[in-house]
């Protein structure tokens, strides 16, 4: 049978809109493709490199963390962190930008059957709230924890605080840790920090008087009683608790707001700020 040019050409074109929809039908049906991040994955300020398992532990020892802890991981990724904490009971919570990584994790926490421990967030760390953590984990490059370093010193003295790998400039860590080369292959060293107290500033003792100078946990000044000025020597803050040495006599207290108690030598002591 003989089919006219036009009516050929219709034909033509209909069963080409055909193949496209049969086409375009057999790609929609394909499965989306499992995300799977890798070493060196681009993030928003930094790429993705997982912490070892190895240090991921050595920070849940050294930061001497509890069922009574409160974790955040700054930058969370595949979740590893918060899930390690959150099987020794912790209450753990992950912010990480990458929404793919966060899907993952919250995956990742089901399967290991933590999920009612470790929740993990979509958003970005400098513009969430974390205050009411007492473990903070990161690892981030040095000028981001530069960052966010004046907002850690805000938080409660005693926070803990660990980093993989960088550390927080002049703020020197209280603690430096590393597991071995046998189980770790890079990436295997760790800063330990301590939110200290503020302290700076001029304090009553009785009749002397107490300036001290702060440099995060490390305290200097003098100790005046009447026309007697003893200088301070290896003072430092751990958390809320005060330890400094004037003249013969070594104090150790703790800080509660604008007081201080504790012990100078034998005798108690009380100092109060302003």
């Amino acid at each position: 049978m003989k089919v006219s040019a036009n009516l050929g050409r219709s034909l033509a074109a209909a069963g080409g809109l055909v193949l496209m929809l049969v086409a375009s039908a057999g790609q929609a049906q394909q499965p989306a493709k499992k995300f799977e991040p890798f070493s060196g994955q681009p993030g928003k300020d930094v790429v993705w490199v997982p912490t070892p398992q190895t240090l991921v532990d050595k920070m849940m020892q050294v930061g001497k963390v509890t069922p009574a802890d409160i974790l955040y991981d700054l930058g969370s990724g595949d979740g590893r962190t918060v899930i390690t904490a959150a099987k020794r009971g912790v209450t753990a919570f992950g912010i990480e930008y990458n929404p793919d990584m966060v899907a993952l994790s919250r995956r990742n926490a089901e399967k290991e059957g933590v999920k009612a421990k470790a929740t993990f967030t979509q958003g970005d760390i400098f513009k969430s709230d974390f205050s009411k953590a007492t473990v903070i984990t990161l690892f981030l490059l040095p000028e981001l924890n530069l960052r966010l370093r004046p907002i850690i010193l805000e938080m409660k003295p005693g926070t803990r605080v660990m980093s993989n790998s960088f550390d927080m400039g002049d703020w020197d860590a209280d603690e430096k840790f590393e597991v071995g080369t046998e189980n770790c292959s890079s990436w295997c060293r760790g800063h330990f920090w301590i939110v200290p107290a503020k302290v700076e500033g001029t304090w009553k003792m009785g009749d002397s008087e107490i300036t001290f100078k702060q440099a995060f946990q490390k305290v200097s000044g003098t100790v005046k009683t009447g026309n007697v000025v003893a200088p301070i020597t290896a003072g430092k803050l751990t958390g809320d608790s005060i330890t400094f040495t004037a003249g013969a006599t070594t104090y150790t207290g703790k800080v509660s707001g604008d007081r201080i108690e504790g012990m100078a030598g034998s005798a108690k002591f009380e100092a109060r700020k302003g």
